[in-house]
């Protein structure tokens, strides 16, 4: 069997060549302490060959006289020490402690860094189940001792490698976290010695414990920041009921924060105005209490209609509303048409529980409008200022004088993609209040009841054409196919109106 000579420290400081040494200036990593293991292995089967050489040529000398011999056997020794020189040299100078067992599970050899690691160097011990005793391995972060069998350095002693990183070696004054790794050298395929590297791992244990403490604190500074981004949320959802988000993205902004008094931006949409028909009186004949019950009944019945066609409320006033629309004119007459079809729906409940049905007016215009914020320094509001705003307000109003659910501009009608998507009818030019020019309206009535509808489109060429008569001032032509058109529909008011205006054109003329 092979053997080491153990040598002194002093011993090892001789003839240290410097291709010898091995110097680490930082602590090594794993794989660095692996190749060191597998060099020590490979040194140590040097040794072992050279040992081998070494008998095969004294067995070829035998023959040769005592001083040939004695040569020879000076030599081999010779050889083989330094072998064990080199070998010494390269274990003192590893800057991780290396330990070796004997095959009897003793302890053979503990270099440098590993008595400074341990506290103290090799130890007689009776047997290696006292191995974590002697040394006082503990199991890491307990008062427990580390049960020997399961150290890599005695693991290696049935032939297998192994690490372990929760072991800790308690002195007198400190604590010392210790990596380790084990693994056994084999002579004549017996396990003749088993070696372990093992270093201080204090350093990497307190930057893995402030990793720890840094998530954790990381953890909570999240937790306090999705509270502040929920509570920011709640309050940017809350001032969204007052003022759109869609008001404050059209300014170019995401939060009302970032808003100043005298904001503003030019753009072309289309303007809603929703009207509930005689509420004054309507509302007259309830308390307060139900007037506020009814007006949120009915306003959260409207806003999906609204915003489910990319449009926004601006603002609420009483119980009208005022809706915009920047992407197109359809998406305002798809919502006008919507809130009639649920105001239908509506009614019906409405009158299945004992109220009233109501009516609505709703008047769209379309153009260039001004968006902004106005006030003073104490209280601002956001608004839309435009003689845009004001004529669809305007023609909201005048479906109260043709008793029809819907009006809109030419300005509207000439942005629609395919006014023939929809039903639609001219019903007059106007001058409203503050405009010196003509507007044409038109009636939208694809909400209308399904039998006033049918009547509508049945009478549309016969209407289209007495409108066309009166614009050309033959009234009496024209009252005959008004009048046709009231025979198939009684209840259409706009016909009734053009009625009354031919019969007073003619007797106008006539008195002339």
């Amino acid at each position: 069997m092979m053997t080491f000579r153990v040598w002194t420290v002093e011993q090892f400081s001789v003839s240290r060549g410097a291709n010898s040494r091995v110097m680490l200036e930082e602590q090594p990593s794993r794989e660095q302490l692996l190749l060191e293991i597998e060099r020590l292995r490979q040194q140590v089967e040097d040794l072992k060959e050279e040992k081998a050489d070494l008998e095969i040529l004294l067995e070829n000398t035998a023959e040769h006289s005592d001083t040939v011999e004695s040569e020879l056997r000076y030599r081999a020794l010779e050889a083989v020490r330094e072998g064990e020189i080199k070998l010494a040299q390269f274990l003192e100078a590893i800057p991780v402690g290396v330990a070796v067992l004997d095959a009897q599970g003793k302890p053979y050899y503990v270099n440098r860094a590993g008595q400074q690691l341990l506290g103290q160097g090799v130890l007689p011990l009776n047997a290696v189940d006292d191995l974590s005793k002697s040394y006082k391995f503990y199991i890491a972060g307990t008062d427990i001792i580390y049960p020997s069998q399961n150290l890599p350095l005695v693991r290696a002693l049935t032939g297998e490698s192994s690490t372990a990183d929760d072991l800790e070696i308690h002195r007198l004054d400190k604590k010392i976290p210790l990596e380790t790794w084990g693994t056994p050298i084999f002579d004549g395929g017996k396990v003749a010695f088993a070696i372990a590297v093992f270093q201080d791992v204090t350093e990497r244990k307190q930057a893995e414990a402030d990793r720890q403490t840094f998530i954790k604190e990381l953890f909570e500074v999240n937790k306090s920041l999705e509270k502040s981004l929920d509570a920011e949320s709640e309050l940017t959802d809350a001032y969204g009921r007052f003022v759109p988000h869609q008001f404050l993205n059209l300014l170019g902004y995401e939060s009302i924060i970032d808003v100043s008094l005298g904001d503003q931006v030019q753009q072309e949409m289309s303007v809603l105005f929703a009207d509930i028909r005689d509420f004054t009186t309507l509302s007259e004949t309830m308390t307060p209490q139900e007037n506020f019950n009814f007006i949120n009944a009915y306003l959260s019945r409207m806003e999906p209609a609204i915003t489910s066609n990319h449009g926004f409320i601006d603002k609420y006033i009483g119980d009208a509303i005022m809706a915009l629309f920047s992407d197109c004119a359809d998406d305002a007459v798809k919502a006008g048409i919507a809130m009639l079809n649920i105001l239908n729906d509506y009614n019906r409940y409405r009158l299945s529980v004992g109220y009233i049905p109501i009516k609505i007016g709703i008047g769209i215009n379309s153009g260039s409008l001004m968006l902004g914020t106005v006030g003073g320094t104490s209280r601002m509001d956001s608004t839309v200022i435009s003689d845009a705003v004001n004529l669809a307000s305007r023609i909201e109003g005048l479906t109260k004088d043709y008793g029809v659910p819907m009006l809109i501009s030419q300005q509207t009608l000439e942005r629609l993609r395919n006014p023939a998507d929809y039903n639609i009818r001219i019903v007059d030019k106007v001058q409203v209040k503050g405009k010196l020019q003509y507007v044409t309206i038109y009636e939208v009535f694809d909400a209308d009841p399904p039998e006033i509808l049918s009547a509508k489109l049945a009478n549309l060429a016969v209407y289209t054409e007495a409108m066309l008569l009166c614009d050309r001032h033959e009234y009496r032509l024209a009252g005959k196919l008004f009048e046709e058109c009231l025979r198939k529909n009684p209840s259409d008011r706009v016909a009734r109106i053009y009625l009354k205006r031919c019969r007073d054109w003619r007797s106008l003329l006539r008195e002339i």
